[in-house]
Formats: C-alpha cells, structure tokens, sequence
C-alpha cells in the first residue's frame, strides 16, 4: 500500500511540473516570472524548511530538551520580520536574480565570489544530510525489502527530483511545494491521531498528558551558562531567520517570484507565523510518543532521531501510521532537496559562472549539481556515523556567518570597501576564530555556545572586514 500511495504522489508532481513549466526560459527557472501569489509562496516555504529532518529529529528532541525549542521558534517571528522589512526592500529595488549580486555592488567582485561560495558550501552540505537521512528510512522501509541497494535507493530519489525541477524550475518549485507541504501537515495530523488512539486518549485527555508531562517545558532562565537559556534561544531564532532565509538563495529565490514587494513582504510575515503552531505540534508528538514508549514498555532507541521510525516502522502504531510516516517523510524531504537542487543551480550559474542567459549551461549545472548531492549521499552512507552528520552541520551554519558579516557591512555602510584580497581570508578565518573562542570559554569559564555563535560569527568578520576597508565612494543604493 505504501509503494501505491508513493508512487501516486510521484505522479501529480510530475503532472504539476508538466502543467507549470509550459515554454520555461532561464528567467522561469531562475525568477519564476516573478508571477506567483504571495499565499503559494508562503504555504510552500513552510514544507521547505520543515524537512524530512525536522520531521523525524524534533519529536525525538523532547526526551533531552522538553520543549525548550519552542523559545528558538518565538524567535523566528522578529526574524522574518527583520528580513520582510529590511532585505525585502533592497532585493526588489535592485531586482537581483541572485541576492549575492548586493556583494557585486556593493563590495565588488571578490566580496560576490566570496559569499556564493558560502552559500554553495552551506548548502551542500545541508542538502546532502537531510537527503541521506531520508534516503535512509525510505530505503529501509521500502526499497530496501526488495534487495535494491542504498547507492539505487538515494540515486532514483534524486533523478526524480531533477526530473520534475529540471525545466520549470523555481515556478514549478512554488506549486509543488504547496502540495507537499499540505501532505506533510496532513500526515502529522495523522500520526498524532494514531498515537492518541492506540494510548485510548481522547484529544482533551492527551493534551492534559502532554501538560502534565515534565518533557512539556518551555522556558528556561534560572541558568545562564545554559545553551537552552531564552535570551540564548530567541535571539540565535531570529538571526538564525536573517541568515538561513534572508541571506539563502535557497529561501528567498522563492520570495522573489512574487509580484510586488508587499506581497512578498506578506508571505514572509504569514509563514513566519505558521512556524509556531507546526513545531509545537511535532514536540507534543514527541512526548506522546515516549510516554507511548513508557506505558507499553518499548525499549528506546540510543538515538533519539529514531524515536518516531522506530516506533512507526516497528509496527506499534498500526500500518496507517506507518504509511502516513513514509509519505510524510518523502514530502518533506522532496521539499526541501528540489528547492535546494534549483537554488545550487541558479547560484553556480548566475554568481560563479556569470551565464544568466545560457540555457544550455544552467540545464548541464543541474545534472552536475544531482551528481554532486548524490556522492553526498552516498559519502556519508560510507561513514555511517551520527558524528559525521552532526559535524557536517556545524561546518555548514559556520559558513553562514561570514554571510552575515557581509550583508550586515554592506546594509550599514555606504563608503566602506574592503581590500579585495582580504574579503575570501577573513571569510575562511573568521569560522576559526569562533572555534577558538567556543573551546576557550567552554575550557575557561564553562560557559556552552549554543546558535548564538552565529552571531559571534558575523560580528567577528564584519569587524574584520571594517577594519580592512579603505573609504570609497560608492553609488547610492
């Protein structure tokens, strides 16, 4: 039944793609015509972000952290409002098919290298480990029962993806997303339902579970050296915002297709929003399902991110649960990676190979950019280590605070010109520095970084990259 339902929703997105793609030119993979409502936009962005990642980790969370996550997510919402009221406007004024040509204009031409390069790093490596984890439970849940090997499993993940991105692009992207993200909320629904049945709850009577359980904390401020303290988590949530969207190709290349700036500056507020009521739901998940766990004695996973396949693939919450995770789990993760796959392409192609009208380049960079995500892939398979994956995201948000530095430089000055020699050195240096400064005051006064170092790390290379400025005159922006 699993593979029917699959295999059903593989064909309306390839049905959509055909629909949207029509006669695509570079500016509909790029800009989608910048034609699409506001309303798509933000339903799409929320299933993007939420990907298959989030949808097997956060659940699992609440068994170290309770809800604490929730003080990151109160965060976001100043977030997308910062990137709605101040990288919006300069976005549209300049009508950027790519928002690192602000560096171009800006700082110059080393400065744009520099921070596609970031991007390109970042989300790489992001990409590839939400795409591995998937592919691993897709593989273990359905293709691997037949014999197909992982390397086919993650390599038919893929082609399909470029399959129905490779033509309309980031206009396909905005309808697509809008259907998978209707399909991972609906199969969340679902999940909770089926969790709450087998317990015999009523919706009143889980919900009081779910208070009374001391996994239900929120806040916490009695401990400063805490990286789970709410000053540490609502301020990392709403630069975390201003750099993985606001500064992301990835995010804001769909912001961008909207026809006017108002309405861009709507969708970004309204799916900032909807962040709130989505993550609360996966964390109550979280604690009805170790209280599941708890009530039928079932032993725990060692990895918390295998709580909910678990206790799915295990059967203990019924064949419906379990097909809804696997439909769930390929909605968010085909979310997620198609917006990536687009958004890869159109950097490579506009920031590093500067050929915005080659149509034949941009559609040989996307088969490059699918080779690439799968030898991601099929790389951390080789390693087989949770300490791989969580390494990999270490370096990739490390990445982002060279990207903060530099719009945050370019935003706040008019006249300032780093020495174009100095631009990519600093942007390597400065993710050191912070390293050195997380161990020193982790070894000196016990006191943890959390998402907060991203902030170090932007101030540390715009200061850096002050202190390297000569004064210049520069166009008014």
């Amino acid at each position: 039944m699993a593979w029917i339902i699959t295999a059903a929703y593989i064909g309306v997105l390839l049905a959509i793609s055909r629909f949207t793609s029509g006669k695509a030119t570079n500016d509909t993979f790029f800009a989608g015509e910048r034609r699409s409502p506001w309303w798509a936009v933000a339903f799409g962005m929320l299933g993007a972000s939420l990907s298959g990642v989030t949808f097997v980790s956060v659940p699992g969370m609440v068994g170290d952290a309770g809800m604490t996550y929730m003080q990151m997510c109160l965060g976001f919402i100043p977030g997308y409002v910062a990137v709605a009221m101040v990288l919006l406007p300069v976005y549209y004024r300049l009508q950027l098919p790519s928002i690192y040509s602000f560096l171009s204009q800006r700082f110059g031409l080393t400065a744009y290298h520099s921070g596609a390069a970031c991007f390109v790093v970042s989300k790489l490596a992001g990409a590839g480990v939400r795409l591995f984890l998937v592919c691993v439970i897709l593989h273990s849940m359905l293709a691997g029962q037949y014999g197909v090997p992982f390397g086919v499993t993650a390599a038919l993940t893929l082609a399909f993806i470029w399959l129905y991105t490779r033509r309309g692009g980031i206009r396909t992207l905005v309808w697509t997303d809008c259907v998978q993200t209707l399909v991972l909320l609906t199969a969340l629904l679902l999940i909770v339902r089926a969790v709450v049945t087998a317990d015999g709850f009523t919706l009143a009577e889980a919900w009081h579970r779910v208070a009374d359980s001391p996994m239900s904390r929120i806040f916490v401020f009695d401990d400063w050296a805490s990286p789970r303290h709410f000053a540490k988590q609502f301020l990392s949530g709403a630069f975390i915002v201003v750099v993985m969207t606001g500064l992301d190709q990835d995010m804001m290349q769909k912001n961008l297709t909207c026809r006017t700036l108002h309405q861009a500056q709507k969708n970004m507020i309204v799916n900032g929003l909807m962040y709130v009521p989505v993550n609360l739901l996966f964390l109550v998940l979280g604690v009805l399902l170790y209280d599941f766990a708890a009530t039928h004695a079932i032993a725990l996973p060692s990895a918390s991110d295998q709580l909910l396949p678990t206790l799915v693939g295990g059967g203990h919450l019924g064949e419906a649960a379990k097909i809804c995770f696997v439909v769930g789990v390929t909605a968010a993760a085909l979310s997620s990676a198609d917006s990536a796959l687009t958004a890869l392409t159109t950097s490579v192609t506009i920031d590093i190979m500067h050929r915005p009208s080659d149509e034949r380049l941009r559609r040989r960079v996307h088969i490059g950019v699918a080779v690439v995500l799968w030898l991601l892939v099929m790389l951390f398979q080789a390693a087989g280590t949770g300490s791989v994956i969580n390494a990999v995201y270490v370096v990739a948000s490390y990445t982002y605070g060279p990207l903060l530095g530099m719009f945050g430089l370019g935003l706040c000055t008019r006249n300032l010109r780093p020495r174009p020699w100095a631009v990519p050195l600093i942007c390597v240096a400065s993710p050191m520095v912070c390293y050195a400064l997380s161990a020193i005051a982790a070894a000196m006064f016990d006191y943890h970084f959390g998402y907060e170092l991203l902030l170090l790390n932007g101030v540390v290379t715009a200061a850096a990259l002050w202190l390297s400025s000569v004064h210049k005159s520069t166009p008014r922006q």
